[in-house]
C-alpha cells in the first residue's frame, strides 16, 4: 500500500435505489408516499420540500427535514458509511439525504438554531460540494 492510499479517505457512499422514487416520479402526494415508505429519505425530502413550497411554518419544515435526516443516517450506516466521507449528489439515490440535510440546515437557521445551521451546512459541504452549491443559499 502506498502513502497515497493511506491518505485517500473513505470511498464515496452510494445509497441503493430509494423505494419511494417511482411513486414520487409519478407525482404522488409526498405525505402518502411517506406513509407507504416511512424509511425513505426521498419521501421525507419531498414532504419537507412541499412544506417549503406551501409556505408552511419553519418548525414544520424543520421537523420533516430532521426526520428525513435521521432516517438517512440509518440508511447511510447500513450501506457502509462511517460517519464521514463523500456522499455524491451525482448519484441520484443520495439526493434524498442531501436534500433533507440542506432543508434541515436552512430551517434551523430560520428558527434561530445557528449552531445546527453551521453543523448541517458544513456537513453538507463536506459530503457533497455539488449539493451544497445547488441547495444552500449564498451566505454573506
Amino acid at each position: 500500500m502506498s502513502h497515497q492510499d493511506l491518505m485517500a479517505g473513505p470511498p464515496p457512499t452510494h445509497l441503493p435505489e430509494d423505494p419511494a422514487a417511482e411513486a414520487l416520479a409519478a407525482r404522488e402526494a409526498p405525505a402518502a408516499v411517506v406513509r407507504r415508505f416511512p424509511a425513505s429519505p426521498a419521501a421525507w425530502a419531498a414532504l419537507a420540500t412541499a412544506a417549503v413550497d406551501q409556505d408552511a411554518d419553519d418548525v414544520t419544515v424543520y421537523a420533516f427535514a430532521r426526520v428525513g435526516y435521521h432516517r438517512s443516517l440509518d440508511l447511510l450506516r447500513r450501506n457502509g458509511w462511517k460517519g464521514h466521507g463523500p456522499v455524491p449528489w451525482e448519484h441520484e439515490p443520495n439526493r434524498g439525504f442531501l436534500t433533507c440535510l440542506a432543508l434541515l440546515a436552512k430551517a434551523a437557521r430560520a428558527i434561530g438554531e445557528d449552531e445546527e445551521w453551521e453543523r448541517c451546512s458544513t456537513f453538507l459541504r463536506e459530503s457533497s460540494p455539488t449539493a451544497a452549491d445547488a441547495l444552500l443559499p449564498v451566505v454573506e
